[in-house]
């Protein structure tokens, strides 16, 4: 446990360090230890930490603190970090919560909780500017001036109409240069970059790459303004996304929380399904393996060849998979790409796989003193693995993607699976053509 010392050691460093960092302090320690450091925040701070939290400190902290300084510091706030709070809790807490929240403010509570997970609706935040097109520059500053300290961003401002339609967006730097006299209507820009409610969420992380924006509106079917998206929620949206493919190509069902948060048994068993699968399937190489056991027998010198042509296929089918999916990822390749990847993923496993055949056939005549027959068998091999595994690899995400289907998932394990039974049947194929047993 902490002395009285030592906390008072840490409010003074807490007290200078930004907010972030001190969530980061509060994230290592017990839950015990890190709600008395938190107490030691002043209000205005605590609720700012409180928002960087880890969603176990927070669960911890609701289940610890009374209700009503629970209540106290999700008031403060802001409305897309208060979801983001409630969707982590469980859902007594969650009704706890509610019940003293002003009708108007529940329900919108209420809806935001009902959007899907991953749309543009789940991230999203209330707290934004909106002007009137028949308002004046100083009409309009005087407004932010007003309702800025409750905005999570005012740097873009959103121009609506009575319906809440959407018009136009205007910059403040172009409000602070303009005349004061000057019509909002001829200052926005009608030119608007906006995403709908159901809109997945990995789009709009790209349309944020594509236009170099800060905030981006959310609208809904009726073009009426629900909420904007500000960079700071798509910086976490391309975090999590990247880490789910990132655990699903390496044969590992998704979890959001971080490594050291996942108990022993948790992590074995979001690994567990993947690998049993995988070894369930790998008894289809064993198979081949058997059907021409009595090639084997004959020559026995095959089967020592046996690991380097399976190995250098996956790694070649994992290479060309990698690359694919990171092309889905950034919208560089489509669907409709299948065939123009399929013909340059086949270049390149042609200059590949010539380049390695040429070196292993070396390697093996001078360094392992195998006879030509077999280096011929082998590195003739390597070639053909070499070209289906990167024409495979290269396929298979696209494929997912046709049918709906994570591209990652289209990774490491399943393609090595795949190319390693392709691998084999080429290996003992070819041998029989070439050395006619």
């Amino acid at each position: 446990m902490f002395r009285k010392k030592d906390f008072m050691a840490l409010k003074e460093e807490m007290s200078m360090l930004p907010s972030q960092d001190v969530a980061e302090i509060l994230n290592q320690m017990e839950a015990k230890e890190s709600l008395i450091a938190f107490r030691l925040l002043p209000k205005d701070k605590a609720a700012d930490v409180f928002s960087y939290l880890s969603d176990k400190i927070r669960a911890a902290f609701s289940k610890m603190i009374e209700e009503d300084e629970l209540k106290s510091l999700i008031e403060d706030l802001f409305f897309d970090d208060k979801i983001d709070f409630l969707e982590e809790m469980p859902a007594n807490v969650v009704k706890k919560i509610l019940q003293g929240t002003p009708e108007s403010e529940r329900r919108l509570i209420n809806q935001f909780l009902q959007y899907p997970e991953h749309s543009a609706g789940s991230i999203m935040t209330i707290e934004f500017v909106d002007l009137k097109a028949d308002m004046t520059v100083e009409e309009a500053l005087s407004h932010i001036r007003y309702t800025a300290p409750k905005k999570e961003t005012i740097y873009t401002c959103y121009v609506i109409d009575k319906q809440r339609h959407l018009l136009g967006t205007v910059s403040l730097k172009d409000l602070v240069v303009s005349e004061t006299n000057r019509k909002i209507e001829d200052l926005m820009d009608k030119h608007i970059i906006a995403v709908k409610t159901d809109d997945d969420r990995e789009y709009v992380a790209s349309l944020f790459k594509k236009y170099d924006l800060l905030s981006m509106p959310v609208v809904d079917r009726e073009n009426r303004l629900v909420g904007i998206i500000t960079i700071d929620d798509v910086v976490d949206v391309l975090e999590q996304e990247n880490t789910e493919d990132i655990q699903r190509m390496g044969g590992i069902r998704p979890s959001e929380e971080s490594y050291f948060n996942q108990s022993p048994f948790t992590m074995a068993k979001n690994r567990l399904l993947w690998l049993i699968a995988l070894m369930v399937s790998a008894t289809f190489t064993g198979r081949i393996i058997q059907w021409y056991e009595e090639l084997l027998q004959t020559m026995v010198i095959l089967a020592a060849f046996i690991p380097m042509l399976m190995d250098t296929g996956g790694n070649a089918g994992s290479q060309s998979s990698t690359m694919v999916i990171r092309g889905l990822a950034l919208g560089e390749i489509k669907s409709r790409d299948a065939l123009k990847v399929m013909w340059k993923e086949l270049v390149v496993s042609i200059i590949v796989g010539i380049s390695l055949a040429g070196l292993n056939f070396i390697r093996l005549i001078a360094i392992e003193k195998v006879n030509y027959s077999i280096a011929f068998v082998v590195s003739t091999t390597l070639i053909v693995v070499v070209v289906l595994a990167k024409v495979v690899g290269g396929l298979l995400p696209l494929l997912a993607k046709m049918v709906k289907i994570d591209p990652a998932i289209m990774a490491s394990p399943l393609i090595t699976t795949i190319v390693d039974a392709m691998a084999l049947i080429s290996y003992f194929k070819i041998a029989r053509v070439f050395l006619k047993i």
